[in-house]
């Protein structure tokens, strides 16, 4: 029997092949839960959830009345939902003093505002308790160069969790949120072949190595189950990074440098 059997779980942010939302999906399914997987791009969305036996529906975070749409399309077809992670994010660098309001606005709407939405709605489908869970970052707590947009908005969201946690307690429902630090994921492909960029990283890590899908998805499994007593938590699930520090964007610069002389 697994460690999630009769659970209702959503994941939003698992429209990408192979990302960080789909592994977290696709470990829930083994561990004995009903899934469903959102996001925005339907063909993946319907091509993984008939793979690993799920439920789907579209779903774009920064638009309320789809996020309370899935909210309810999960009871009708789960059953019940006592499990809500938000996987989404952007991975946005940009030079502090470049950041436009467009763009300020647009990741405000995806990583602030949105996640907002989708606690309310995942509340107001939780009649028996259930866990919450945001992907945060190790950068909402240590320095990443042209990060400000991406942390800043992180780091809010992971405050309105603590709101949460501490509002609907009573009801049963906890609220935490998981912090990676750089990850191999699809989403990080441009830098991992990029020579000299991970091995920037990895002497930051005191466990010797930047993290996977796997790992997060490991330690959303014990947030969603009833072994879980946290609540209003951060987990730091990035080998000890936080312990250190980032590379600056001068190391990063003279790691990818040194591979390039190497290489050459």
């Amino acid at each position: 029997m697994g460690r999630l059997e009769g659970k209702g779980a959503v994941v939003l942010g698992a429209a990408g092949a192979g990302n960080m939302g789909q592994v977290i999906a696709r470990r829930f399914n083994e561990e004995g839960a009903r899934v469903m997987v959102a996001g925005r791009k339907d063909d993946e969305l319907a091509r993984f959830a008939g793979e690993i036996g799920a439920e789907w529906a579209h779903c774009d975070i920064t638009r309320r009345d789809e996020v309370f749409a899935l909210a309810d399309s999960a009871r009708q077809k789960l059953g019940n939902v006592q499990i809500g992670v938000n996987a989404t994010g952007w991975g946005f660098l940009k030079p502090f003093l470049e950041n436009t309001q467009e763009e300020l606005e647009e990741i405000t709407a995806l990583q602030f505002i949105g996640p907002f939405f989708f606690f309310q709605a995942m509340i107001g489908v939780m009649d028996d308790g259930g866990s919450l869970m945001q992907i945060s970052s190790a950068t909402a707590t240590i320095m990443l160069n042209d990060h400000a947009a991406y942390m800043g908005t992180k780091a809010g969201t992971d405050h309105v969790l603590r709101c949460v946690a501490n509002e609907f307690g009573a009801r049963g429902i906890r609220a935490n949120s998981i912090s990676p630090g750089l990850t191999d994921t699809p989403m990080t492909a441009g830098a991992k072949a990029t020579p000299g960029v991970y091995e920037a990283f990895t002497d930051c890590y005191p466990l010797g190595r930047v993290g996977t899908s796997e790992d997060i998805a490991a330690a959303a499994v014990w947030l969603a189950s009833d072994e879980c007593f946290m609540t209003g938590q951060n987990l730091q699930v990035n080998g000890g990074l936080t312990l250190r520090r980032n590379p600056t964007r001068d190391e990063i610069n003279a790691s990818v440098m040194a591979a390039m002389q190497k290489a050459g």
